[in-house]
């Protein structure tokens, strides 16, 4: 079947790394807007808020490796997702891009992160945005803002904690409906809130249907662990780097030229949660896994309070972020909320564009590091409580300096 919306084109550009297959708009030009998918994903997903950006945006969304159409190179894990965030680097060399607006959904948030966090001086992000993104320490065995292991070997992580029956119809290439852990169904369960369905669903499920399946790729290896639930992260492949033991994230004060961040997810999301249902903490809260530990050595992990840890600190370095929340909206807000997701990124891009100006000092109160969070409802952002604008006490320029 036909996988490219009409207007959208694809090519396989070469890296100093490996190919990577980019999308793009046709006739677009301007400032570059880079998306970044997540796990069981491509860029296919990416398409829609492709087209519907603003003119003066130049559209691009990339395969990571062992997605879509981009080479099946393996994955280290120990390094975190940095085989992902090396790569986003080299995709941005290729293509001479020395200011590029970064998106990333998910698993492609945590990418950005790393991407950020490991050239802090050499970034290039005009602006940063991060939907539903994968917290800075991971999915599963954390407990505390700053990401506490529960058990020293990563227990209740990594490759392990995959449903069997979700790889095995992946790996055949399942387009049916019958199962729960098929992959169309896990997409209309947990990437967008139910009973929405979207128009290019069936594109949606040829873009998981692309995950590489084995050791090196999707789901990874895995161990056994004497701690409960009973599974460790190994050391290759896709899950596995997203373990706590591989992937943290505990600082983004060293980066220069802060750009301005956006933090978008939907309400009602599933996978990225203080009550997650890919969180085995939380699973063997609600009994869904036997033998849970207890909340004192074993508590759900607080995904959410994590990544707003994180932003914080961004903010108290100098930076500046806003917390959006999209009301009525799963995992992927730009696939269910396409609209509301598009107002909020559009206004984050513009914004980010526009020159640099210091804020009086006497709004520094209420632009600081506790500023309140922004719930965009079905009548657009909530008014009385304003905007998610944190930034640094001093109200300094939106780039930080």
């Amino acid at each position: 079947m036909r996988t490219l919306l009409p207007g959208v084109t694809a090519e396989r550009v070469p890296t100093s790394r490996l190919a990577v297959s980019v999308l793009s708009v046709a006739g677009r030009s301007g400032q570059p807007v880079l998306f970044v998918h997540g796990n069981v994903s491509s860029s296919l997903f990416w398409q829609p808020a492709m087209l519907g950006l603003p003119e003066g945006c130049r559209p691009l969304a990339v395969d990571l490796r062992g997605f879509g159409d981009t080479d099946p190179e393996p994955v280290d894990a120990t390094r975190g997702l940095g085989d992902y965030a090396d790569d986003l680097a080299a995709v941005i060399d290729a293509l001479a891009l020395t200011s590029v607006h970064l998106v990333g959904w998910s698993m492609g948030g945590g990418v950005v992160l790393q991407y950020l966090a490991e050239r802090p001086a050499a970034q290039r992000a005009a602006s940063v945005t991060l939907v539903a993104p994968v917290s800075p320490f991971g999915f599963g065995g954390t407990y505390g803002t700053d990401g506490i292991l529960c058990d020293p070997a990563g227990a209740g992580s990594g490759a392990g904690s995959v449903h069997p029956d979700f790889v095995a119809r992946l790996a055949a290439r399942d387009r049916g409906a019958e199962s729960p852990v098929s992959p169309r169904q896990v997409l209309l369960a947990h990437y967008v809130k139910p009973p929405f369905v979207p128009a290019e669903l069936d594109i949606f499920v040829e873009s998981m249907l692309s995950t590489r399946i084995g050791d090196d790729h999707y789901p990874g290896t895995s161990r056994q662990a004497a701690a409960w639930p009973g599974f460790a992260p190994g050391d290759r492949g896709v899950l596995n780097t997203m373990a706590p033991t591989n992937f943290r994230i505990t600082s983004l004060a060293g980066v220069a030229r802060k750009p301005p961040v956006l933090w978008l997810r939907g309400a009602d999301d599933v996978i990225v949660s203080d009550t997650s249902l890919y969180d085995v903490g939380y699973l063997g809260s609600i009994g869904a896994v036997p033998g849970w530990p207890g909340p004192e050595a074993w508590p759900p992990q607080p995904m959410l309070a994590q990544t707003r840890a994180l932003l914080d600190g961004y903010a108290a370095a100098g930076g500046r972020y806003r917390e959006a929340v999209i009301e009525d909206s799963g995992h992927g807000p730009h696939i269910d909320q396409p609209e509301r997701f598009l107002a909020i990124l559009s206004e984050h891009l513009a914004q980010a564009q526009a020159a640099p100006r210091r804020l009086p000092r006497g709004r520094a109160g209420f632009l600081g590091a506790h500023g309140v969070r922004e719930d965009v409802g079905g009548g657009g952002a909530a008014g009385g409580d304003g905007e998610v604008d944190r930034e640094d006490g001093d109200a300094g320029a939106e780039g930080g300096g």
